[in-house]
């Protein structure tokens, strides 16, 4: 019953502050402004993905009669669909491409990232849902509950609420509900804009994982705001000034939201460095021609693969064999690049990854890195996602000139270049689908941060409770 009195004065005292009024009112500017701007940039883009992957579909389907091999090298391009809330954490969409030109004999990297196109502005970050979410917000509440003791200490009032009999538990809780109300009161009208706006480009007919990433996004800055607003009074009950107050809180949210974030990427880049794209293609070169190990070079694979065949039909010569002996060279040459490209590519993806597992462990004591990482996990704009659908598009590739080289292997001679197939075939071959991985998957890939962040709730929790035993209150 106190704590509902405590947290109703609170909330009613600071909506009467127009330093608050106006803080708030910018604030909510902003993430109106933000999720508006990023949703029509959400729009924007994925109608220009798909309108560039009809023309793609087009070009492929339009081919004129030509041999398979020929339409392998020429190729076609696998787009990456935006995730419905990623208009509310960009995450890395802006520096990942948007689609991969798939052809046979090589496998491309993701290009057309927004980033290419970007002036150098984009170093200073983007104003999206997440940047005041996860920076601004916490940054308000810092300026909204710094005083939140030592203004009564000093004024002599914390007395005479004790006086009656009031704990400091009752006293610290009743304050910490009435700034959630009012965090709530900033942020709500956001969120629901943007729910608004997800669902109804849908026409109100949005998928169940749509709606359950949306509400654990909810719930996810719910706990991250409770977290400041928490540490942020407690600051204030066991600091001896507001000014004291106001300069550790400051010190944290630099130290948590600016300097922890960019020193665990740059640590990581040491540690964990990539090749450049010079060494990269050159190493994958090298073991296309010598071999994985060093000691197979593809000349005698080409030899061991023509005496595997002929055995196999039982014939002495390439020119009797009943099938086109060009399409399997072509095949088997597909299956040992795609392991070369795979053995190269795997070992940058693990140095990412692993570069990305040194922020999830410095999470355990940074929530902001914790909630950054789920946050975009969430809106499908991680690295998972990203790799996700890299690997999809080259298991398409893949499929794709497979089933070209065995339709010359089958349909012509060895030696018959010229022989091509009909334009039905082309549209014969399904076009490249790709669907976002369930919620469920989400949590699978990030549940390392999502006990981070319980772990360090609880620790917080903890320390309140046993800090809260010997706060001085005069």
């Amino acid at each position: 019953m106190i704590q509902k009195l405590i947290a109703r004065n609170e909330f009613t005292q600071t909506l009467r502050d127009r330093r608050f009024v106006v803080a708030a009112g910018v604030v909510l500017l902003l993430l109106c402004v933000a999720t508006w701007t990023g949703f029509r940039t959400y729009r924007s883009l994925a109608e220009k993905r798909e309108q560039a992957n009809q023309t793609a579909r087009a070009a492929w389907v339009g081919q004129p009669e030509k041999n398979p091999h020929s339409a392998a090298h020429y190729g076609t391009f696998a787009f990456r669909p935006k995730s419905s809330l990623s208009f509310l954490d960009f995450g890395l969409d802006t520096y990942t491409g948007a689609s991969v030109y798939l052809e046979g004999h090589r496998q491309n990297d993701a290009k057309f990232s927004q980033a290419e196109d970007a002036t150098v502005l984009i170093r200073f970050g983007e104003m999206t849902v997440a940047f005041v979410l996860q920076l601004l917000i916490p940054l308000l509440i810092i300026f909204l509950c710094f005083s939140a003791f030592t203004r009564e200490r000093e004024e002599q009032t914390l007395k005479l609420v004790i006086s009656q009999g009031v704990t400091a538990r009752e006293v610290f809780w009743g304050k910490v509900i009435g700034y959630c109300r009012l965090i709530g009161l900033v942020v709500g009208p956001a969120l629901l804009l943007a729910g608004v706006l997800l669902f109804a480009q849908t026409g109100f007919e949005a998928t169940t994982d749509t709606a359950l990433r949306l509400v654990l996004f909810g719930l996810l800055y719910a706990l991250y705001f409770f977290l400041f607003i928490a540490g942020s009074v407690f600051v204030s009950a066991r600091s001896e000034s507001s000014r004291g107050s106001l300069l550790t809180l400051l010190s944290i949210w630099i130290v948590a939201c600016v300097i922890l974030p960019k020193a665990t990427a740059n640590l990581g880049e040491s540690l964990f460095s990539v090749p450049s794209s010079y060494t990269f293609r050159e190493a994958i070169k090298a073991d296309s021609e010598k071999g994985i190990d060093g000691h197979d070079p593809a000349s005698e694979r080409a030899k061991a693969l023509q005496q595997k065949v002929l055995a196999q039909y039982n014939v002495d010569s390439v020119s009797k064999l009943p099938v086109n002996f060009d399409g399997i060279v072509m095949q088997e040459g597909e299956k040992y690049t795609s392991m070369v490209y795979q053995k190269h590519f795997g070992a940058v993806q693990s140095q990412f990854q692993k570069q990305n597992s040194l922020a999830t462990i410095v999470s355990f004591v940074n929530p902001y890195l914790a909630v950054r990482n789920v946050s975009m996990g969430l809106s499908g704009s991680d690295y998972a996602h990203f790799l996700d659908f890299k690997n999809k598009a080259e298991q398409y590739r893949f499929g794709l000139v497979e089933r070209l080289n065995n339709h010359m292997t089958t349909f012509s001679k060895t030696g018959d270049w010229e022989k091509t197939v009909s334009r039905d075939f082309w549209a014969s071959i399904p076009d490249f689908q790709y669907n976002i991985p369930a919620v469920s998957w989400v949590i699978g890939q990030h549940w390392l941060s999502l006990l981070a962040l319980l772990l360090f709730s609880g620790g917080l929790l903890w320390r309140i409770a046993s800090g809260l035993k010997t706060i001085t209150l005069d």
